[in-house]
This record gives C-alpha cells, structure tokens and sequence, in this order.
C-alpha cells in the first residue's frame, strides 16, 4: 500500500528571542527582525508523516508552506530528513493573513496538488498559538480531522488509526482517509538531518531565490530537476485575492504588550509532609495548578 501525504508546516519567528521591533505599526509580525525557525510542531508532524513512508512502501510526502521567499529552507529542512518534494505559496497578496485566510490559500493549494490520503500539520504555530489553521483547512476541504495526535499507529482498509494526548489521558480514534491530523509536541522528536539527503539537496531553490544566483548554477538545475523547488503565486492557485492576506483577514490586532513575569514574595518550606500539603492546597486554592 502507498500513500500520498501533504505536510503544512510553516516557517516561524523566534519567539524566544522576541525584541522591541518585533511588531509593526499595523500590528503584524516584522519577521524581518527575527530569526526564522521550522515550527516545532510541524517538525513532529513531518516525523510522522516520514514514520508512515518508513511504513508503507512507495508512499510520497509533499510538504506545503506559505510565506515570503526565505520560506523556502522549510522545504529544503524537509527535504534533508525524506520528503519527496515541496511547494512555497509566496505572493505579497497573502502577506497579513489570519487563519481564516491562511486555511483558505492553504486550501487552495491543495486542491490544485490533487489527489492525497492523508494531510498532517502541527496542532498549533508558535507565532499565533490558535490551532486552528489545521482544522479550518479540514473543513474547507470537506474531509474529516483527529486533532491532538500523538502517534499514528496504521493506515489499513481505508482507515486511519490514532493516538491522541488529550488533558486527562489518552484515546484510540480511527477514521475514514482522506483525513487531515494535527500532531502535538508530546508526539515523537523529527530525526536529525541525513548528511546524503543534505549533499543531494543543497542546492535545491526556487524561481525567486535562483533570480540571486551566479549564473554558474544554471547548468546544474537543468541537469538535476529534483534541485528546482516550485514556487506557486496567487494567481497560480487560482485564488480570490479579497480572501488572502490582511484582506481576507477579520482578525485584528488591537494592542501588543510586553508581560514580563518577577518574584513579589517567597515561601521557604522544609521537607515535612504537612507543609508540603498546604502549599498544593494553596496552589489549587489560588489556581495556579488544578
């Protein structure tokens, strides 16, 4: 049995090293001022999208990404740990987008890659922290989700079976494919880099990032095709421009604001049981835990 698999993932700013001008005056997100990191859930998901191509002979991953040029090292990072091709939606109309207009080019895109089994995307991005690109994708498409996994367990018979992490414990879920699954950070770690796939796809770049090359290179994406990413643009995918970016975009941002957390009062306690128990009482009491 093969399987054909899409991962979204999404090219994020470092929010652990969020500065002053980590925001614009129409409160977006300057990611020219932060570094870009593959989003750590999407990097769980890709695990297990190549945990299923491990599994089944002959199944394919298509990595899909929205985002400005630069986005593209998402598709190379996937390619140096065994997907088999990727797509950068990159057009200045998408720029701004909410989930609303993120899952509505997401969409799109997809319905133009055609015919898949499984979609699978981290439960959330941490630049927004909503969860809710994964399952608006879903609905657009009019396939059935699993959120939450943190394993899936087999594809047979035209069902998908799952492992979700819920707050209380865990369930076995199954359903029909096409399906899209939304993985959690509980999931397993994404393998490391595989040095032959980095030797083999090094060189991989897009129409817009080969506009910058030494002409020197020309030869080699016409002899190797697999190094030519596809870059799709609005017009590409078909899409109605008044639904993408901050156009297509309800959600606004009204304020940002810097929380910075410090220490008002201690509590010194020794190692008795009695104080122990008060202090978790307190804390539930309070609701800082429970």
């Amino acid at each position: 049995m093969s399987l054909r698999i899409i991962v979204l993932a999404k090219q994020v700013p470092d929010t652990r090293n969020v500065g002053k001008d980590a925001m614009k005056d129409d409160g977006t997100i300057n990611r020219s001022a932060l570094a870009a990191i593959f989003n750590p859930e999407d990097l769980n998901a890709l695990e297990q999208a190549l945990r299923l191509k491990e599994q089944y002979s002959d199944s394919t991953i298509t990595l899909l990404t929205m985002g400005p040029p630069r986005a593209a090292e998402i598709i190379r990072e996937g390619l140096f740990r065994g997907i088999d091709n990727g797509y950068l939606l990159t057009d200045r109309v998408f720029a701004g987008a909410d989930t609303l207009a993120t899952s509505y080019t997401l969409h799109m895109a997809i319905k133009k890659i055609g015919n898949f089994d499984i979609i699978i995307s981290g439960r959330q991005a941490i630049d927004g922290d909503t969860a809710q690109v994964g399952p608006q994708v879903a609905e657009k498409l009019g396939i059935p989700q699993i959120t939450y996994a943190e394993e899936i367990q087999s594809v047979k018979n035209g069902k998908i079976f799952i492992k979700r992490r819920l707050e209380h414990g865990i369930e076995i879920v199954e359903g029909k494919l096409p399906m899209l699954v939304t993985v959690n950070n509980s999931a397993p770690e994404c393998r490391p880099r595989n040095a032959r796939l980095i030797q083999k796809y090094k060189y991989a770049k897009t129409p817009s990032e080969k506009e910058t090359e030494n002409r020197i290179y020309v030869d080699l994406y016409k002899s190797r095709p697999y190094l030519n990413l596809i870059e799709w643009s609005a017009s590409d995918i078909g899409v109605d421009n008044k639904q993408c970016g901050l156009s297509g975009s309800p959600t606004k941002v009204k304020k940002i604001e810097n929380v910075v957390f410090q220490i008002k009062e201690s509590k010194i306690l020794d190692s008795s049981d009695i104080q122990i128990e008060e202090l978790i009482v307190e804390l539930m009491t309070n609701h800082t835990i429970g």
